[in-house]
């Protein structure tokens, strides 16, 4: 596992032009946040990013229960469950395991800590396309032989041998 590192660290903007900010991530330096902790009863945690700058900003509030506060008005009724949530991840695609190993190992260490550790976003899914996506470098398929319906002609391709398996 890594290790997590303590406290927040601030995101270092480097802006790619068009108004995209990301924060910087490499082989020294990447952003955390604090450990997550669940609010007291009645208050809610918020983690805002937007265009002008911020990135996961944190705030605290209180649920009111009153109508009097203008502007968007959101009303949670606890009594009803609908689903569970299992968790929070993204997708893993070929293209994205390769830009990944071409980073040195310490900036891939803190890439990944920064989606799946205390410090980072804590992501606990991973969905990986099966064979290629719109984002694989190159269209493939498992089998291409026609009414091979028993899959005697199945095959791995390197990318899914060395980067999702």
């Amino acid at each position: 596992t890594l290790p997590c590192l303590p406290g927040a660290r601030p995101c270092i903007p480097k802006d790619f032009g068009h108004g995209s900010l990301v924060c910087v991530c490499n082989a020294t330096y990447c952003d955390t946040l604090d450990p997550l902790v669940l609010p007291a009863a009645g208050s809610y945690i918020k983690y805002e990013s937007s265009k002008a700058g911020k990135r996961l900003e944190r705030s605290e509030g209180r649920f009111q229960s009153s109508l009097r506060t203008p502007g968007l008005l959101l009303t949670l009724n606890i009594s009803t469950l609908y689903q569970h949530v299992k968790g929070f991840g993204g997708s893993l695609s070929d293209a994205a395991a390769m830009n990944i190993l071409k980073l040195s190992q310490p900036a891939q260490d803190n890439l990944l800590r920064s989606y799946f550790s205390e410090s980072g976003i804590e992501y606990n899914l991973v969905r990986v396309p099966m064979a290629c996506s719109d984002f694989s470098v190159r269209p493939y398929s498992y089998d291409d032989v026609p009414d091979d319906y028993e899959l005697k002609h199945f095959r791995l391709v390197d990318e899914d041998v060395k980067m999702k398996v």
